[in-house]
């Protein structure tokens, strides 16, 4: 792999995924939340939750937004970010669930998640995305 097909806008397209997800969660957005994947992605959450492709997270997130995920907002920032090659990359991030009008995530919430990205028709999406609870 050349470093020169790595570009500053990649790198800044891969740091940028999770506002995207931050974005979808705040309007509690299922559809806007599975954009962000690819269509054969995986979510692997605490509590064995593993939920396959795009339409398998919509629901599931939709669902969560209806229910448990009403009203909370998601954080998130890049810890690291590591490109595999030109189309996949490696990102790690912490972050968490905040209930209310929180302005940080409280520790019973905070996670570390690892996101490997894929690069599909110019756009990052996810093709992966797991979350551990940091107390865990």
């Amino acid at each position: 792999m050349s470093v020169t097909t790595i570009t500053a806008d990649d790198t800044t397209a891969v740091r940028e995924v999770p506002r995207r997800i931050i974005a979808a969660w705040a309007a509690n957005d299922g559809d806007a939340f599975a954009g962000v994947f690819t269509e054969d992605a995986t979510m692997i959450l605490p509590g064995d939750v593993y939920v396959a492709g795009r339409e398998g997270i919509r629901a599931y997130m939709s669902a969560a937004y209806a229910g448990p995920l009403k009203g909370t907002r998601v954080f998130g920032e890049p810890v690291s970010a590591k490109f595999l090659g030109p189309d996949a990359a490696v990102l790690v991030t912490k972050g968490g669930v905040l209930a209310g009008g929180e302005s940080e995530v409280a520790p019973e919430r905070a996670v570390r998640a690892t996101w490997v990205l894929v690069k599909q028709d110019g756009q990052w999406l996810i093709t992966a995305y797991q979350n551990t609870p940091v107390g865990a």
